[in-house]
């Protein structure tokens, strides 16, 4: 485990409650020992996210933030509390995926601090480490190369065959790639969150959708890194076959319009585990 990880572990085993900051990388709420929120500074929060989906500007919920907090959004805002339960799932297991693994910095823990959503949801500590480890997994297995997740996003001026299948979030990030942006920057943009962003781009490499990064911006990766990928998965430069493959197990046509933020919820952890399901097929669609 990371010094993060063993941090919290700590937290989670002396039942603490309060904020433990990480400098300018983020913060993490926890009740009673267990993650109720995270804050991270390279993914969107729930006020991005409810703004993308027009629920509400991320003006107007700051405003309630500083006037009147979650009850006051839960009794006049646009949205019930499952759906704001739901979007707290995604935004911490988003936030995790990034904030776990860091080193480097000084958390320091303020004891009784909280987050002006409250304590919409709780994580196990454990739970989020098996959650972040299944997902770096995902990730390596659909390409693996992480060059991807850190480079400006450059759609490839030629299509590797007739034609392609594009998910819808695959359609929102080629159409915003202006090969400036990084991934993480295209998911602040579209209000999605930094994973899917990060599923997303690494399937569209994986189908020879991406243009190879410029002489300067390359990066050598190393021979014995691509002899440990996962079995099954195929050097950069991408075979055809590969990529009718790919193609093929996506969906033909687009799914239609964004699933709502979810449906409502109660503390019970057969929950989170449904819920978990739920968010990673999503994923898959999107």
């Amino acid at each position: 485990m990371t010094k993060l990880d063993t941090l919290l572990a700590g937290l989670a085993r002396e039942r603490s409650t309060g904020a433990l900051r990480l400098g300018r990388n983020g913060t993490i709420f926890l009740s009673d020992g267990r993650v109720t929120y995270m804050e991270c500074a390279q993914t969107p929060g729930v006020e991005r996210l409810l703004a993308a989906r027009g629920v509400m500007t991320e003006a107007a919920l700051r405003g309630l933030e500083a006037d009147g907090g979650c009850e006051r959004l839960l009794a006049e805002g646009p949205v019930t509390q499952g759906e704001l339960q739901y979007a707290v799932l995604g935004v911490v297991l988003d936030a995790a995926f990034f904030l776990l693994p860091m080193s480097g910095t000084r958390p320091k823990f303020r004891p009784g601090e909280r987050h002006w959503l409250g304590e919409q949801w709780y994580f196990d500590v454990s739970g989020l480490v098996r959650e972040c480890a299944r997902r770096r997994a995902q990730l390596a297995q659909i390409w693996p190369s992480a060059d991807v997740d850190i480079l400006p996003v450059r759609p490839a001026a030629r299509l590797p065959g007739h034609g392609v299948a594009l998910s819808r979030i695959q359609w929102e990030i080629v159409v915003r790639a202006d090969h400036k942006a990084t991934p993480l920057e295209l998911a602040r943009q579209i209000g999605r969150s930094g994973y899917s962003v990060l599923l997303a781009v690494r399937r569209l490499a994986a189908s020879g959708l991406l243009a190879p990064p410029p002489p300067e911006a390359a990066r050598t990766e190393p021979a014995g890194r691509r002899q440990k990928a996962l079995p099954g998965d195929e050097p950069q430069n991408v075979l055809p076959k590969r990529e009718r493959q790919a193609l093929a197990g996506r969906p033909p046509h687009d799914p239609g319009p964004a699933p709502p933020l979810g449906p409502p919820i109660t503390g019970d952890p057969t929950d989170l585990a449904l819920l978990m399901r739920l968010k990673r097929a999503l994923e898959e669609l999107s």
